[in-house]
């Protein structure tokens, strides 16, 4: 799958090229084709005169070429209008130059051994004129460069809108997922089956899980992507998660908590920490026989808000449990699907033996 997705962007890359070096071929031969055209109406049909339209041509076509790919090879449409206007106007200098060295360098051979005509049979290399020659040259390519700049610059704001497109529609996607899951029937079933078990036999108990899970539920449905949440509120929620998880994996779910009390102001992502608590035991309580002890770490060190998430790692290790729940929070914090800390946090899931942890930092 890698491979293939490797393959298409070169083969998307190599069509770009293609497409480049084929309009950039038309533009410079279109040039050469008014110049011939004007040089015949207004001097005469002089072989020498073709010789230099034609190695002119040639200059642009591969110093236009030389340009782009300096550019892009060093990123100077990444940096700011200044940055980017010198770099070009350097480029165009020593380009323009080049071309008129280039253009000498065929056309005086050329005319010493008789092989093309100029009036004279001689051209004029004055200061003055080969000045001339090489602003001429230095206007056309400037004109080239500000088109293709720009060119450039519409394309790279259409992608990056449509890239904020895509990553807020699969954001608002991820959301969609996040609230079925902490809706999940199986969680909603298992509580209803203890609930009914509890009303015979301990309604005061049978109550209180009511109370528990009601409150889970309205937070699923009250939650927002753009309002984060105190820890204090956080926790109250996972609290009750925890008591109707309580009912259902009775011994087999034991809990420790280690709350900073002066974490509780601090804010993190709504659903951070009861994510991260479903995962524990859906990866690792749920599927070990005898249960096990869930960890609930809350520390806030300076301007970071750290959360660790400790539960009995899964059996098989190539399944650690990343999941919709894990996907949303990342996109929450901003943090890429192929990095780990890139945005408002961090997190890592690692296996530390016969225990997984999982690790939340927010930048508060």
């Amino acid at each position: 799958m890698i491979d293939s997705g490797v393959e298409t962007m070169s083969e998307k890359r190599r069509a770009r090229d293609t497409g480049f070096w084929w309009a950039n071929a038309g533009l410079w031969s279109g040039y050469l084709g008014l110049n011939l055209g004007m040089g015949i109406a207004y001097r005469g049909n002089w072989s020498g005169g073709t010789l230099i339209y034609v190695t002119v041509a040639v200059g642009l076509f591969v110093g236009s070429a030389s340009i782009r790919s300096w550019a892009l090879r060093h990123a100077w449409l990444q940096r700011d209008l200044l940055g980017l206007t010198w770099r070009m106007a350097l480029a165009v200098v020593i380009v323009a130059a080049a071309i008129q060295l280039f253009t000498a360098a065929v056309l005086l051979p050329a005319l010493a051994w008789d092989w093309v005509a100029l009036p004279g049979q001689r051209a004029s290399y004055r200061p003055i004129d080969t000045f001339n020659y090489w602003l001429s040259t230095a206007i056309v390519l400037s004109v080239w460069c500000a088109l293709w700049t720009g060119r450039r610059a519409l394309q790279r704001a259409r992608h990056s809108e449509m890239a904020q497109l895509r990553a807020e529609a699969q954001r608002a996607t991820l959301e969609h997922q996040a609230l079925r899951a902490r809706l999940n029937p199986h969680f909603v079933f298992n509580a209803l089956n203890n609930l009914r078990a509890l009303i015979n036999e301990d309604p005061a108990r049978a109550r209180d899980m009511v109370t528990h899970l009601s409150s889970t539920l309205r937070h699923a449905l009250v939650h927002t992507d753009g309002d984060w949440v105190t820890v204090a509120e956080e926790w109250r929620v996972v609290q009750d998660y925890l008591a109707v998880e309580a009912i259902h994996y009775e011994d087999r779910l034991r809990v420790r908590t280690d709350i900073d009390p002066a974490a509780l102001s601090a804010r993190l992502p709504p659903m951070a920490l009861q994510l991260l608590a479903e995962n524990a035991i859906k990866h690792g309580i749920a599927v070990h026989p005898g249960g096990g002890e869930l960890t609930i770490r809350v520390q806030l060190d300076g301007g970071w808000l750290r959360v660790e998430v400790d539960n009995p790692a899964p059996h098989d290790a190539s399944s650690p449990g990343h999941g919709i729940g894990l996907a949303y929070l990342r996109a929450q914090l901003g943090i890429d699907a192929a990095a780990s800390s890139i945005g408002r946090g961090t997190f890592m899931l690692e296996r530390h033996g016969e225990r997984m942890r999982a690790r939340l930092e927010v930048q508060q």
